[in-house]
């Protein structure tokens, strides 16, 4: 069976703020829809298959923590009964790694996407878009990058004292099709990181692009830039 030529065509949608377990469930359909057209392809002869569908989602949550199938319930330090009282909840989740939170002025991205329409390398996948958020911040004069073995984005990445998490990933993958993806802190309210130990990592701070600019930011903007790095990295044709 010859492949499927590449289908970057790729569709934007923002959700606004929206309920973490409603989130989930819409991009979860999604990425069922993309397996199911792939399966029927493989029952497809050549001529008849289906392109398989692209999408880019930005929303906004409500207070919530989510803990990734590695891990460890302890990193939430806060107890169940008790998050009511600060106007959270928490999931559980299927995407790889530890505890996050998730909140008002935080732009979260799930790229529900069929690598095979791009480039079938999950590490290229979390590092494009790791170097999207990079260049984004960098256009906000704010100079940020990587730390060998810990995925996300990080600030004053070169000095393990003083560097600080700014976006966090996620990622869960099924024949090359992804779901979750990542929270960059634009406005954030940084105390709900106090009720957990982001990514399981006790050593390292949190910070939001308020934070370090000194002032809140327009978040259409911080969007509308992040949107245009994801698209000039991935090659995605909006319809």
């Amino acid at each position: 069976m010859s492949p499927l030529p590449q289908y970057k065509k790729t569709r934007f949608i923002h959700l606004g703020l929206i309920d973490y377990q409603k989130a989930w469930d819409y991009q979860a359909s999604l990425f069922s829809n993309i397996l199911d057209t792939k399966k029927e392809n493989r029952e497809r002869p050549a001529g008849r298959q289906r392109p398989t569908e692209n999408y880019l989602i930005f929303c906004e949550h409500p207070h919530v923590f989510t803990l990734g199938k590695s891990g460890d319930e302890a990193n939430l330090k806060i107890s169940k009964e008790d998050l009511a009282s600060i106007g959270a909840s928490y999931y559980h989740t299927n995407r790889g790694g530890d505890i996050t939170y998730h909140g008002p002025g935080q732009v979260v991205g799930y790229p529900v996407l069929d690598l095979e329409n791009f480039f079938t390398d999950i590490h290229r996948y979390m590092r494009t878009m790791e170097e999207a958020v990079i260049l984004t911040l960098d256009e906000f004069g704010i100079l940020a990058g990587r730390i060998p073995g810990l995925t996300g984005v990080w600030i004053d990445e070169d000095h393990p004292e003083r560097a600080r998490k700014i976006c966090a990933l996620g990622v869960k993958t099924s024949r090359w099709v992804t779901l979750h993806g990542f929270a960059l802190n634009v406005n954030t309210n940084l105390k709900y990181f106090e009720y957990i130990v982001p990514c399981g990592i006790h050593d390292k701070a949190v910070t939001s692009m308020a934070s370090e600019l000194k002032a809140p930011q327009n978040m259409q903007q911080v969007e509308s830039i992040l949107k245009e790095k994801l698209q000039l990295l991935f090659e995605f044709e909006w319809v």
